[in-house]
């Protein structure tokens, strides 16, 4: 694998293509996944390949895939597991915020159990839940952080300005938003990241949409480089930003190996602007 590095925190390095564990379950993250066992196979190839960063949440079945990378990884060696809070399941596809910091803390202390650790290395706040205030959110990972149960915290779906103030109440140190070659509305956030050295976590990074048609700039480049569109789509998320940790996620080993082969993609500068302004024209 020869994608860079980045660091979260000041001490915790990860490779930059990682692995979302969200697909490792049932029909609208609800339940176990259909072939449990190829879902283990999954995290195990994964590690292989040199993927050392694997971002999960509790409300994935919920618990289903935070006990699936225990059974398959634990005790982790070296492997950096993020998971999340914040998300209430009531069935499938179902996603109510709740931030209430007691059910925050709840739910850090059933992660710590379910992943068979005494610190989480990555415990990041899911949703900001508007019905409390975001300092007092922000605040109990804090604690739990001086507690040793939380290494680094991070934030997923905020604006800027959100960003700002949490981090006058915790460091943080990774925050995860939708962001792809054609869903940019993010863009202000990757910025804002990369000048105070953030991770930023894309969710859903493989979207291409009409940019993957057969005419279009995304299979052009593709064919170039001999790789497939969704894998040029990995490779402009990587090119972006050295803050950028794209964590394309499969149920399947064999899409997990395509995914991973786009850290040997280099984009030339021409190619980036061109699939950039693509891009910007579909979002």
């Amino acid at each position: 694998m020869t994608t860079t590095t980045l660091t979260l925190g000041n001490d915790l390095t990860v490779n930059r293509l990682a692995f979302g564990a969200m697909r490792l379950t049932g029909k609208g993250v609800w339940g176990p996944p259909a072939d449990r066992d190829e879902c283990l196979r999954v995290l195990r190839r994964a590690v292989e390949l040199g993927v050392n960063f694997i971002d999960t949440a509790n409300s994935y079945g919920p618990y289903i895939s935070e006990e699936l990378i225990r059974e398959a990884l634990h005790p982790y060696d070296g492997v950096v597991i993020a998971t999340k809070a914040g998300l209430l399941r009531t069935g499938p596809d179902q996603w109510p915020v709740l931030g209430y910091p007691a059910y925050l803390r709840q739910e850090c202390e059933m992660s710590l159990r379910r992943l068979g650790v005494d610190t989480i290395d990555l415990f990041q706040l899911h949703r900001i839940d508007d019905k409390f205030p975001a300092e007092d959110q922000v605040g109990e990972l804090l604690k739990l952080q001086q507690e040793g149960k939380i290494r680094h915290i991070g934030l997923s779906e905020i604006s800027v300005e959100q960003l700002e103030a949490a981090q006058k109440v915790a460091p943080i140190v990774s925050v995860q938003n939708m962001y792809n070659l054609t869903t940019r509305g993010a863009e202000p956030l990757v910025d804002a990241c990369e000048a105070h050295g953030i991770a930023f976590i894309p969710w859903f990074p493989l979207a291409a949409g009409p940019l993957a048609a057969a005419d279009g700039p995304l299979q052009r480049i593709a064919a170039e480089h001999g790789s497939t569109a969704s894998q040029l789509a990995l490779a402009w998320l990587l090119k972006r930003s050295p803050i950028m940790l794209p964590i394309p996620g499969t149920s399947k080993v064999a899409h997990l190996e395509e995914n991973v082969a786009a850290g040997d993609i280099e984009l030339s500068d021409d190619e980036f602007e061109t699939l950039s302004k693509a891009g910007a024209a579909q979002s």
